[in-house]
């Protein structure tokens, strides 16, 4: 009978540690408690984008990033500025092969408010169907350019979606879709729009590698939330999200203090706190614009782990756990420990394309998010009582360390996740 250790022994006895500073001398109950209760305290607004709150949020983690003794991921600064375009559709006209197509079936995805081009413009022509959709939709986020899509119909209610992921897209591109079976040999397309331009701002430090300093391994979360709403019968209109997600930004925050400290990693690791992931992932899209997709061997993305899983304390769930072996190779660092990693149990509601990893995952990263979330009974999930008081903080210390422990081989550089069948995700 093997007997079980706890995390804090497993890493001692792995080596990963020094005797002088242990894993819970870093990732203890009492500092855990400190971080989540500064995010999700009312001062913050309920972190909502474009808010005082969120600003003030964004300042705390970039100062527990300094602290821990990260690295801006570029220049002096750990906050990754990148603008988000609100667009407000006023028009579109166009002429396909001599004839008059409405206004409806033309869709512009560009930050001009005016664009007008004619098979003279020299813009790269792609047919679109059900089926190549998402191929196309990988193309563009990685190559910058004018475009001109010619959707199937058959394809028209996917395309909605590519379109609500514009940001993913280069600022620099133009793109025109035309919702038509019909192949344009000529066509005259002119589209307006009103334009503004929204400011928004990710968190990101790095530590350097040693050996494999090319090579990344990203740990991220994100720390918007749903902001101010209607008053409750008790007066609360504040959406602390302490659950979702100042509990994975939490866990990111002391794991970059932890591997700070522990100065061994081959691998060069990626802290990232995401915005504006409740709006629709536009902060995790821009960060994965930031890197060849070939260089990050693997995401750790944290989203809900305050609350015990639907197996109780010291477990956690996997999203996507059958795309790739990082889940066996998290299983195999864990094994003698009493923690417990499990695929997501629920499949049916698609978390893997659902958290700020989907990005990276479509373009073949083994990028995965961990979890506690129990998606079918979580009862404070986007309601005014998702608040610290609501969660376990003994156990969103033990995940902590479970993740810690689980992804020392990657990060040492000894295992190396495969990859997401890319072609394989709709």
């Amino acid at each position: 009978m093997i007997k079980q250790i706890t995390l804090a022994g497993a890493l001692l006895v792995m080596g990963h540690l020094s005797f002088s500073q242990s894993i819970d001398q870093v990732i203890n109950e009492t500092e855990v408690a400190r971080v989540e209760r500064i995010l999700s305290a009312d001062d913050m607004q309920g972190r909502k984008p474009f808010t005082p709150g969120i600003d003030k949020a964004a300042a705390f983690i970039a100062a527990e990033f300094k602290q821990a003794g990260l690295k801006p991921a570029k220049g002096k600064s750990f906050l990754q500025a990148f603008t988000m375009l609100r667009t407000k559709f006023v028009a579109a006209s166009g002429m396909v092969n001599g004839k008059a197509i409405e206004e409806k079936d033309i869709v512009g995805v560009t930050a001009k408010p005016n664009l007008t081009i004619t098979q003279q413009s020299k813009y790269k022509k792609m047919q679109v169907s059900k089926d190549s959709l998402y191929a196309v939709y990988g193309r563009l986020t990685k190559t910058k350019g004018n475009y001109l899509l010619v959707v199937d119909t058959n394809a028209r209610g996917q395309f909605n979606n590519l379109k609500r992921r514009s940001t993913a897209f280069p600022p620099e591109s133009n793109i025109i879709a035309l919702l038509t079976m019909e192949d344009p040999a000529t066509y005259s397309v002119a589209f307006t729009q009103e334009v503004t331009v929204m400011p928004l701002k990710n968190v990101v430090g790095i530590l350097p590698g040693k050996s494999k300093k090319k090579e990344y391994v990203i740990f991220s979360g994100h720390y918007d939330h749903l902001g101010i709403g209607k008053p409750n019968a008790a007066g609360d209109s504040i959406y602390n999200g302490a659950n979702d997600d100042a509990a994975g930004t939490t866990a990111v925050i002391m794991l970059a203090h932890y591997f700070a400290q522990q100065k061994n990693n081959e691998r060069t690791i990626v802290f990232a706190a995401f915005t504006a992931e409740e709006s629709g992932g536009f902060g995790s899209q821009y960060f994965s614009r930031q890197f060849d997709p070939a260089k990050v061997m693997a995401m750790f993305n944290i989203e809900m782990i305050g609350t015990d899983s639907k197996w109780g304390n010291n477990s956690a769930f996997i999203t996507g756990y059958e795309k790739t072996d990082m889940g066996k190779i998290l299983e195999k660092n864990l094994e003698g420990t009493n923690f417990k990693f499990y695929p997501d149990p629920y499949p049916q509601q698609q978390l893997f394309y659902r958290s700020d990893n989907a990005t990276l995952a479509r373009l073949g990263v083994p990028a995965h998010t961990i979890s506690t979330s129990k998606m079918d009974s979580e009862k404070f999930y986007h309601t005014l009582d998702d608040e610290f008081e609501t969660l376990d903080m003994k156990n969103m210390t033990e995940i902590i360390k479970a993740i810690a422990l689980s992804s020392t081989s990657i990060i040492a550089g000894r295992d190396t996740p495969s990859r997401v069948d890319a072609s394989s995700l709709r």
